[in-house]
């Protein structure tokens, strides 16, 4: 679909390979939704986060790289990011406009931070939205499980309310339809 991009964050070899939250289902989820998107398409857009020099997100270095599973295809963008926000003082809204894209189905990491402020950004700037379930994950931290934060930002926070939280045959339906 040419007003819909699947927008691919911060799943990047240093925070897959610290196993969040259900992390093999949802690579295998996301891997699905991107081999779906592919051939239906769809455009793939990455968003890669980069920490700072020395960090295990340093951009060109090994932890930075989106996880192997998953990576881009020749052709695919990356947008590089260094704040929560896929949108803070990036490229990806300009690009969006030039392409003329209207909806953009979210996926990624980390729940909490990185995927729900670029939905809330997006939803700011009107863009329709479709949250996979089972396609975006976090980590257990000193308060919450991965597990509670998930279901929490997935079904109270997001659904309904800055986007459509769907589960994954939609999603497959949705990029196959478009």
């Amino acid at each position: 679909m040419k007003n819909m991009v699947l927008l691919v964050i911060d799943v990047q070899n240093a925070l897959v390979e610290d196993q969040p939250y259900r992390c093999e289902e949802v690579i295998q989820n996301i891997k699905s939704l991107i081999d779906t998107a592919r051939s239906n398409d769809v455009e793939v857009l990455y968003v890669c986060h980069d920490d700072g020099k020395g960090s295990e997100l340093e951009k060109g270095t090994y932890g930075w790289q989106v996880y192997d599973l998953i990576a881009p295809v020749q052709g695919e963008k990356i947008i590089d990011k260094n704040f929560n926000s896929a949108f803070h003082r990036t490229k990806l809204r300009d690009y969006l406009e030039e392409k003329k894209i209207k909806s953009l189905m979210i996926i990624g990491m980390q729940t909490e931070y990185c995927v729900d402020t670029t939905i809330k950004s997006a939803f700011d700037y009107e863009y329709k939205m479709y949250i996979p379930e089972g396609a975006n994950t976090t980590f257990d931290n000193d308060r919450l499980s991965g597990e509670v934060i998930h279901r929490f930002y997935n079904q109270d926070i997001w659904d309904k309310r800055f986007a459509d939280v769907i589960s994954m045959d939609e999603a497959l339906k949705i990029i196959k339809n478009k």
